[in-house]
Formats: C-alpha cells, sequence, structure tokens
C-alpha cells in the first residue's frame, strides 16, 4: 500500500476518530472530460486507511471515475467551528459488497434500514458498486480556538 502524505494539526487517530465520528457527506470532486471537475456529496464510511461510498452503477460519477480515478474529497461540518478532512486520492470501483455496504451506510445516516429510502435502495442493491477511495495525501485542519468567540450566538 503506498504511503498516504499527511498534514495538519490533528494525529493519525484524531482523523480516524473525527471520520469514525461525522455522520456528514463526503464532498467528492471528479474529473470531467470538459477538464473541469464536478462535485457531489455521498454518505461515506472510513475503513482503516479507506473511505468507502455506494453509487449506482449507472451514475455519471462511475463514469468518470472509470475515465479518471484520481479524485479529491473534503469531510467537514457546514457550522462553525470550521474543522474536518480533505485529500486526494485514487478511487476504485467495486460490486462486491455493495449491498453490505450500503446496509451499513443506510443504518450510520438514518439509523435504520427500515424506511422508504431503505427499501428502494436496497431493492435495487444489485445495481449498486462500492467507491473505494485510497487516500494519497490527507490533510486536517481545525480553527475551533480561532473561532472561539465568533460563533454565532
Amino acid at each position: 500500500m503506498t504511503e498516504i502524505r499527511r498534514s495538519g494539526p490533528w494525529s493519525e487517530s484524531e482523523v480516524r476518530d473525527f471520520l469514525g465520528d461525522a455522520c456528514i457527506p463526503m464532498r467528492l470532486a471528479v474529473n470531467t472530460s470538459s477538464g473541469f471537475p464536478v462535485v457531489l456529496s455521498l454518505w461515506f464510511l472510513a475503513e482503516g486507511d479507506e473511505l468507502l461510498a455506494a453509487v449506482h452503477r449507472d451514475a455519471r460519477v462511475v463514469t468518470r471515475l472509470r475515465e479518471d480515478a484520481r479524485c479529491a474529497f473534503e469531510i467537514a461540518p457546514n457550522d462553525p467551528p470550521y474543522r474536518g478532512v480533505r485529500g486526494q486520492a485514487n478511487a476504485h470501483l467495486e460490486a462486491d459488497g455493495a449491498g453490505l455496504l450500503l446496509e451499513r451506510l443506510l443504518v450510520r445516516y438514518l439509523g435504520t434500514t427500515d424506511s422508504s429510502l431503505g427499501s428502494f435502495l436496497l431493492g435495487r442493491a444489485d445495481e449498486e458498486l462500492v467507491v473505494r477511495l485510497r487516500p494519497v495525501w490527507l490533510g486536517s485542519w481545525d480553527y475551533t480556538s480561532r473561532m472561539e468567540d465568533a460563533e454565532p450566538q
């Protein structure tokens, strides 16, 4: 496995803790044939040094990642204090395990698979792919201390 370049104030364990606790979508930037990147939001799960997401096999992001597996990501809350993790990665697409990952994502983000959305997504689980991001660079930032007295009241 390639060594991940790291930067920022957080230790590796702090990054892992943040990614494990952050129940917010990951913003994923992928390259397009026009030369302009596009950003989309995906539910994610951190597993070891990788980030996993599930997408439908016919989604445009699949075509884009097959054309160019290089991508960037950011996981950060929208509310102050601003902090998070961003990086660059190579994406790998695979069908094996997509249904199980989808179940795990539903439980992580919704607390259950028992919903109309859960039924819809799991009903087409055999059409899903795992997007496995293998970071080559990972950076953290945390403006908590400098924003201490700047948070909205």
